[in-house]
């Protein structure tokens, strides 16, 4: 009765953990999973792009729901992800980072634009000196961005006088009463610069230093804005004008689910059709990992998402094993076959004595004199002495020496047998001589009284 209850109750608690069990793999399954992806200012670019991602994901994977962010830009998207505010964040991939941002995807490349109006003379670089320069606000990555052109060309910031506005001031702003240049940081033929462009009389500066500025920010690119991006006739600009490059990344903090942002990037991948009809720029999606260089890690669960075609280490590596494996064969050929060839060297060197025994056998057998035999009996020890040391330099084999020792005992048998039969044929030569003296010499014994 006590077993039984015990059964029971064993029972009762293993069904009670599998429907609690149950009911948890299915509340995770139906759970939504809220993230926060932030951006940058509506009129911007990023904040349109982000929209485009989080209702693609919600087409394609209704459990993950993405809220879009507005924010002032790069800078203080990387403050949010850092700080835990946000779980996904776009920036400029020249933003300073920290240790634990993980890249998910390159989105689109971004140039600098720098506009000058056209009464401000400004033609280069070197003329923005103690000129009115509007700048997004702190925070953005176009505002960093442009400190860091100033640093390259050994501007301070007294040698400015800098304006911060938003892009929509700054489409209102751009007069030269107000200000003589504007600097940012945007996709190539992006709608904005193309109505700044269109609407007023500015002219695009070059920013022709690159590669110089790669050495020290190895983000940065070498990029080029083509004649008539933003107007065909007359063309404007009217000459390709060269620039500095950057990346748009979506990144994430390494303390996501891999599942989680595997999904994103397969959606993102796998969905990009669906993506570019939002906002085509997405055409230009890649892997962080393939000609780009953001300076991050891949989030595991982006990385098992790239890697899902990657062959194994082993197919990866077929031909290298190949060549090893027949390095190794061909090795243990020579080996086993130097074994073979020494195996049968001892085992000829073996018979060979065999041989000896049975010719000394043979020997023994036709032979009875105790002379002969002791000289048989001599050489066979001979021979005896000499396996031995072979034995010990593995000139034979054990098996080989146990099996002589068979033949040996059988050989030094016979020998002793025969002498046995020499020594009994001996005593009876003997006996005879002896009976026939005293008869010759004495009187006839005595048989009967």
């Amino acid at each position: 009765m006590g077993q039984r209850r015990i059964l029971i109750a064993i029972a009762l608690a293993s069904t009670l953990i599998f429907l609690a069990s149950l009911g948890a793999f299915i509340r995770d399954r139906q759970r939504v999973i809220k993230l926060t992806l932030a951006t940058g200012s509506q009129t911007g670019v990023y904040y349109p792009f982000g929209v485009a991602i989080a209702q693609t994901i919600a087409q394609h994977q209704p459990k993950i729901n993405i809220q879009v962010l507005q924010t002032n830009g790069s800078r203080e998207n990387m403050q949010l992800l850092e700080s835990g505010e946000v779980e996904l964040a776009i920036v400029q991939s020249d933003t300073p980072t920290f240790p634990d941002a993980r890249a998910i995807s390159i989105l689109y490349a971004e140039l600098f634009h720098l506009i000058a109006t056209k009464s401000s003379q400004i033609e280069s670089i070197a003329d923005l000196k103690n000129k009115r320069i509007a700048l997004m606000p702190k925070g953005s990555g176009s505002y960093d961005a442009f400190w860091t052109v100033a640093d390259h060309y050994n501007f301070k910031k007294q040698d400015f006088q800098i304006i911060e506005i938003t892009p929509e001031e700054a489409l209102k702003a751009f007069h030269p009463e107000n200000i003589d240049a504007i600097f940012r940081v945007q996709p190539v033929g992006n709608t904005w610069t193309r109505k700044l462009l269109q609407q007023t009389e500015g002219n695009l500066i070059a920013i022709d230093q690159a590669a110089a500025m790669k050495i020290l920010i190895p983000y940065l690119d070498r990029g080029m804005i083509p004649k008539g991006t933003y107007q065909a006739l007359p063309p404007v600009p009217d000459r390709d004008i060269e620039m500095v490059g950057v990346q748009a990344t979506l990144l994430t903090h390494k303390r996501i689910k891999p599942e989680i942002i595997r999904e994103i990037a397969e959606i993102l991948y796998e969905y990009r059709y669906d993506l570019v009809k939002l906002e085509p720029r997405a055409a230009a999606i890649s892997p962080p990992n393939v000609g780009n260089n953001v300076g991050l890690p891949l989030h595991r669960g982006a990385r098992s998402y790239f890697e899902r075609e990657k062959p194994s280490f082993l197919t990866e590596n077929a031909e290298l094993f190949a060549f090893i494996l027949s390095i190794f064969t061909l090795f243990f050929s020579a080996i086993w076959s130097l074994r073979s060839a020494l195996f049968q060297k001892q085992k000829n060197r073996a018979d060979r004595y065999n041989l000896q025994i049975l010719k000394l056998t043979e020997a023994a057998q036709t032979v009875d004199n105790l002379e002969q035999l002791q000289s048989l009996r001599s050489q066979l020890f001979t021979i005896f002495r000499k396996v031995v040391e072979d034995l010990d330099l593995d000139r034979i084999t054990p098996e080989s020496f146990q099996s002589f020792s068979f033949t040996w005992e059988a050989a030094i048998n016979t020998i002793h047998h025969r002498e046995l039969i020499a020594l009994s044929k001996r005593g009876a030569s003997g006996d005879g001589e002896e009976g026939g003296a005293s008869g010759d010499g004495g009187e006839k014994p005595v048989l009967f009284s």
